[in-house]
């Protein structure tokens, strides 16, 4: 992926753009050292070196290297050859290698080997089941795949910052997101990636499709259509529904939020926030800060301030925000709704905001760039500014990542069969989720916890399931040890 211009200089070396090289490296002393200072002459990232073989002429050694682009990459794999006394053998591309022949399997959690196992497994065994559940449904969750499997959807038309690339592009996204159900939630996901971008057809799908799932995670749908999928889905469906690019954003940034607040001494109901970016992600937003207590948001676009009046690039949902946020009705641009602003949510892209423009903000800034892969601007431009600095890459503090969301929330609501996820679920998870961070270890490069961070899916699920019992949308307690 190119990445512009004026950002390629801001870029550190990062895994998702690695290669790892075969050498044959003549065995003299200094010869491997050339390797190292070419690395480090071109910003590129020493990550692991093996020793395949050695004999009294020459080393092989495996050498997985770190890059900031595809670009940056691809000069490597040309000049170091070039070194005297390095032979390249071969070499790949990391992250193309993971993904050949997909991310997924379907394995069998039974075994069958002997009639026996078949006739329990299969026929004349299975029909019982199938009869329990056809007198008493609900028994689809204890004895199928039901209770611990999520439809991952998409129609391909909002793809991470790719655009509208279509289903089968959108493929790879909607595998990396069942890999992370499993991982951090216990959750089985299938993804499903549908050749339709018309509403009715998308609904009417996922409806048909839902017998099969405990859960269903909307993702990369663009707006606004992804408002009308989800409210018709919550509606007409018994399983719980979440747009994860909406919600899941929306509460790791109040999490951040929180926290980042604690720091800089300031209460949710008295700064002035602005939302730049008004589409799934920002609407997400500025829906859960106000649900939480926030009074002044003030939303951007393309167009600059979302005001009351506006009839340029507006739309229902837009029409029915703009009667709880901008509550002084401030027209202008984003340097203008950003003057004597607090703090700054940018679900845009790169370049919207520059260093001037961050300096008219409040003292004790607080800057959630979180434009993927290049955020609004770059925090190494701002950081002697700034209090607090979030963006949504995985190679700077803080990273916003939805993944600290989406498997505790759905964890939780099928632990307790709930039949929606309510404002109030959604909220507890960005209230567990900050509270993964203790106060002893809070300062302005940790306000969010490491999506590695072992309990946080766990706390996430427990805050989530007592929401869902007290809101009345659960079918069933927790099981003991939930």
């Amino acid at each position: 992926m190119t990445q512009p211009d004026n950002a390629i200089k801001h870029l550190i070396p990062t895994a998702g753009f690695s290669i790892t090289v075969r050498l044959r490296i003549e065995n003299r002393p200094g010869t491997f050292l050339r390797v190292m200072e070419h690395l480090a002459s071109t910003d590129a990232s020493l990550s692991h070196v093996s020793l395949l073989y050695s004999d009294f002429n020459y080393l092989v050694r495996e050498v997985t290297i770190n890059c900031k682009s595809e670009e940056h990459a691809n000069g490597l794999i040309r000049t170091i050859p070039t070194l005297d006394g390095i032979t390249l053998l071969e070499s790949r591309d990391d992250t193309f290698h993971i993904h050949r022949g997909g991310k997924l399997e379907v394995i069998s959690r039974i075994a069958v080997k002997t009639t026996d196992e078949l006739s329990r497994a299969y026929t004349p065994g299975v029909a019982r089941i199938c009869q329990a559940i056809a007198e008493t449904r609900d028994k689809a969750y204890d004895y199928t795949i039901k209770g611990n499997m999520i439809a991952v959807v998409t129609d391909g038309s909002a793809v991470l910052g790719l655009g509208d690339i279509g289903p089968e592009a959108a493929l790879p996204v909607m595998e990396g997101k069942a890999v992370l159900f499993k991982e951090f939630a216990g959750l089985d996901a299938f993804p499903i990636c549908l050749a339709t971008q018309d509403t009715e057809e998308v609904i009417r799908i996922v409806k048909a499709l839902a017998p099969t799932f405990g859960g269903i995670n909307l993702e990369d749908i663009g707006a606004p259509r992804c408002f009308e999928i989800e409210q018709r889905l919550r509606e007409e469906l018994d399983i719980p529904v979440f747009h994860d690019d909406q919600h899941g954003t929306a509460a790791v940034v109040l999490a951040g939020l929180l926290n980042s607040l604690k720091i800089v001494g300031k209460k949710l109901s008295d700064i002035k926030i602005v939302v730049n970016g008004f589409g799934a992600g920002g609407v997400a937003c500025t829906r859960m800060l106000l649900a939480a207590g926030a009074k002044n948001i003030i939303p951007c676009d393309r167009a600059g301030i979302v005001y009351r009046g506006r009839s340029d690039r507006m739309n229902p949902v837009k029409e029915e925000l703009m009667a709880v946020t901008n509550p002084d009705n401030e027209k202008g641009t984003v340097a203008d709704a950003l003057r004597g602003a607090d703090v700054f949510i940018g679900v845009s892209k790169p370049g919207s905001i520059d260093r001037k423009m961050v300096s008219s903000m409040n003292d004790d800034r607080i800057l959630f760039a979180l434009a993927n892969p290049v955020p609004e601007i770059m925090p190494d431009e701002v950081k002697d500014i700034v209090r607090v600095i979030a963006t949504g890459r995985s190679d700077f503090a803080n990273q916003v990542n939805n993944v600290l969301c989406f498997p505790g929330i759905f964890r939780g609501a099928l632990d307790v069969r709930a039949r929606d996820i309510t404002d109030n679920m959604k909220i507890a998870a960005a209230q567990a989720i900050a509270e993964c961070v203790k106060d002893s270890d809070l300062h302005e490069r940790n306000v969010i916890p490491s999506v590695f961070q072992a309990d946080v899916a766990e706390r996430v699920a427990q805050r989530v399931r007592e929401a869902a019992l007290n809101d009345g949308v659960a079918r069933i307690q927790a099981r003991e040890g939930q």
